[in-house]
């Protein structure tokens, strides 16, 4: 049986180091080996000023410290630690796609330099969060809680079938509890509307049973993982980040429902990933999935 293999980005930013930290731990808890990646931009250059061997040589060398850095972080942090050093060549995006195309999950700084400078804030993330087959992880906020509390945010869509999945699987996996959080918004009436209130019922009874329908399946599945229902009326931005404050991780899909439709490639997402008091995992949408890789959450639907 291969082994699993959890992805790092390295760049020798803080926060890209915090996420070999965090990716070290996960490696742990899978069982797994933790493969380290630094995309080597400058070796590509093919200008003649950049193209003197020496220059070459002192960039790869540089390239080399950064690895070796993030490596004897992750050792220290897990001795005993199974750990690969891999150097790429070319745009961040493109190296780390290659390198995360056998991978559990695949796990970023929310903030890096050099190549990764724009990473998940800028174009990168719509070529990996959602686009990859495999989930994403940003480390930012309180990387190591220790709360015991995963959260997730979901809206009945397939996307969001895939994230309670990885949810579910991740709180078995930590031994913690479930945080499962419905967002709905109330529908925009005029001020004088006599029956806003009972449509305002109907529409938070609506939002309980999508949030029973959607749960019940996976509490089965996982009869010894607490839940948590958190059905809200409020923006799933600001839902998701009060469900941050407490949580050791937030799950969302790459694509949603109604406002969660643009999440994480729109203007929802974009929210949590710069708001997250915590770790976000960006599951992918089901279609974005092999079939038959064995990641975690797999297929998506619903398990019957």
């Amino acid at each position: 049986m291969a082994t699993d293999v959890v992805v790092a980005g390295a760049d020798g930013s803080p926060s890209s180091l915090a996420a070999v930290g965090w990716a070290a731990g996960d490696a742990v808890r899978r069982g797994a080996v933790l493969r380290i990646v630094h995309a080597c931009e400058g070796m590509d250059y093919d200008l003649p000023v950049f193209s003197e061997p020496e220059y070459g040589a002192a960039v790869t060398e540089q390239c080399r410290r950064v690895l070796a850095e993030a490596a004897d972080l992750a050792r220290g942090r897990v001795p005993g630690l199974e750990v690969e050093e891999r150097l790429e060549s070319g745009p961040a995006a493109e190296a780390l796609r290659r390198a995360s195309g056998d991978a559990a999950v695949l796990v970023l700084g929310h903030r890096g330099r050099g190549g990764f400078r724009e990473l998940l804030l800028g174009s990168v993330p719509q070529r990996l969060a959602g686009h990859v087959a495999v989930p994403v992880v940003v480390v930012q906020g309180e990387a190591e809680r220790g709360s015991g509390e995963v959260a997730v945010g979901f809206d009945g869509s397939p996307s969001s079938e895939a994230a309670l999945g990885h949810a579910f699987e991740e709180a078995a996996r930590r031994g913690a509890r479930v945080r499962a959080v419905h967002a709905w918004e109330a529908p925009v009436m005029g001020p004088y509307t006599v029956v806003y209130t009972p449509m305002l019922e109907e529409v938070s009874t609506a939002a309980e049973k999508t949030a029973e329908r959607a749960l019940t399946p996976w509490m089965e599945r996982y009869p010894h993982v607490p839940v948590i229902r958190s059905v809200v009326c409020g923006h799933p931005v600001v839902a998701l980040r009060e469900a941050s404050e407490t949580a050791d991780l937030l799950v969302v899909g790459s694509r949603g429902l109604g406002r969660l439709g643009s999440a994480v490639l729109g203007s929802v997402g974009h929210g949590v990933l710069h708001h997250a008091r915590c770790p976000v995992v960006v599951v992918p949408a089901p279609e974005n999935r092999p079939a038959g890789d064995g990641s975690p959450a797999e297929g998506a639907a619903a398990p019957s």
